[in-house]
């Protein structure tokens, strides 16, 4: 039996350069900001969080090889927006305002 593909884009809430909390793993209660969205994929890469150790060989950018250091990508359900104006973590609603789509916390209720 075929499974239907789900064709209709995600709705991401969080942007690139937001500052979101971890809630979820191994960088549980971590902030960072976000580096880069792949909402594809419905992952996120945070800024310091979930660092993985790559093996690589030698080639021009490193010469000498070894273990490099960088961020893997998080499922975006363990992520939380923080609040700018209380700096908590809040979930991210939708509104019109103006004739124009804004980004509001629902703690607050403050535009983001």
């Amino acid at each position: 039996m075929k499974q239907k593909q789900n064709k209709h884009k995600p709705k991401i809430k969080i942007r690139k350069d937001d500052l979101v909390k971890i809630i979820a793993g191994a960088d549980k209660g971590a902030e960072g900001k976000v580096i880069e969205v792949l909402a594809a994929k419905n992952r996120v890469m945070v800024e310091g969080v979930n660092i993985v150790s790559r093996h690589t060989k030698p080639n021009t950018e490193s010469p000498d090889g070894g273990i490099v250091k960088k961020e893997a990508p998080i499922h975006i359900s363990n992520v939380m927006l923080v609040d700018p104006s209380s700096g908590k973590a809040t979930r991210v609603g939708r509104k019109v305002e103006e004739g124009k789509i804004v980004r509001y916390a629902k703690k607050s209720g403050g535009v983001i």
